[in-house]
């Protein structure tokens, strides 16, 4: 048996764990099916996020729906925060075996 997969659009949100409950809110007036949500570490030019304190933890949310969606998405997430808040997003491309999910 041959599995048929579908492409579609993961985005990956990295922001201030402070934004995570607005993130939600807005993804899913956008129309986004859902969502996954980690805690995550790392550094970069803005220097090193430990997340041993409130203020300095982060999270990497991810979005899997069509390429519009994504886009939308990305685009309402760097209007409505980039300018004040420390945020990095990247798209991939995956394969899923259930489309109707996204």
């Amino acid at each position: 048996m041959s599995l048929i997969k579908h492409p579609k659009s993961l985005l990956v949100i990295i922001a201030e764990a402070n934004l995570e409950k607005l993130l939600i809110k807005d993804i899913q007036k956008l129309g986004a099916v859902g969502y996954t949500v980690i805690d995550v570490r790392g550094g970069g030019h803005s220097g090193v996020r430990e997340g041993t304190w409130e203020a300095d933890r982060t999270i990497r949310m991810e979005v899997i729906a069509d390429e519009n969606m994504a886009d939308t998405i990305a685009q309402h997430v760097l209007e409505q925060y980039g300018k004040d808040f420390g945020i990095t997003l990247y798209f991939s491309t995956v394969l899923v075996l259930r489309p109707q999910k996204f």
